[in-house]
């Protein structure tokens, strides 16, 4: 699915599909096929996971270290919550927190970023990833 944000400033999501997100930023687009993390901030990284069941509490004490107000975990084609002992950094250090499926990730992220949040979103694309 393509999708059309109003021009936006910050690092946004111009589409995503089974196994791949397209960021863009500034005119330029780029296609990344494996879990990511990217931020209002201009961050994005490779979040080292490549399956739901591989995240472990690092990975999202990863997350706090960036410093957003909100995180938006996208838990691959379906909604899938992590551990609560997984997020306690996250909540240690007051950050939110939402889960959803990536495809609505995606586009939440974009809806937040536009509106000049500072918000983290961490794309789990799994290699097996479908709209079932």
């Amino acid at each position: 699915m393509k999708l059309q944000p109003d021009h936006l400033d910050v690092q946004s999501i111009l589409g995503y599909g089974p196994g791949w997100v397209g960021l863009g930023r500034n005119g330029i687009a780029e296609k990344i096929e494996h879990s990511v993390v990217i931020g209002s901030g201009g961050e994005k990284f490779d979040w080292n996971c490549a399956h739901f069941e591989q995240l472990t509490a690092e990975h999202f004490a990863l997350l706090a270290d960036t410093r957003p107000e909100l995180v938006i975990f996208g838990s691959g084609a379906r909604l899938r919550f992590p551990p609560p002992a997984f997020l306690r950094t996250l909540m240690a250090q007051r950050i939110g927190i939402e889960t959803m499926d990536t495809l609505a990730a995606c586009r939440t992220y974009n809806i937040l970023a536009g509106e000049g949040r500072r918000v983290i979103a961490a794309l789990l694309i799994e290699a097996t990833w479908s709209q079932d």
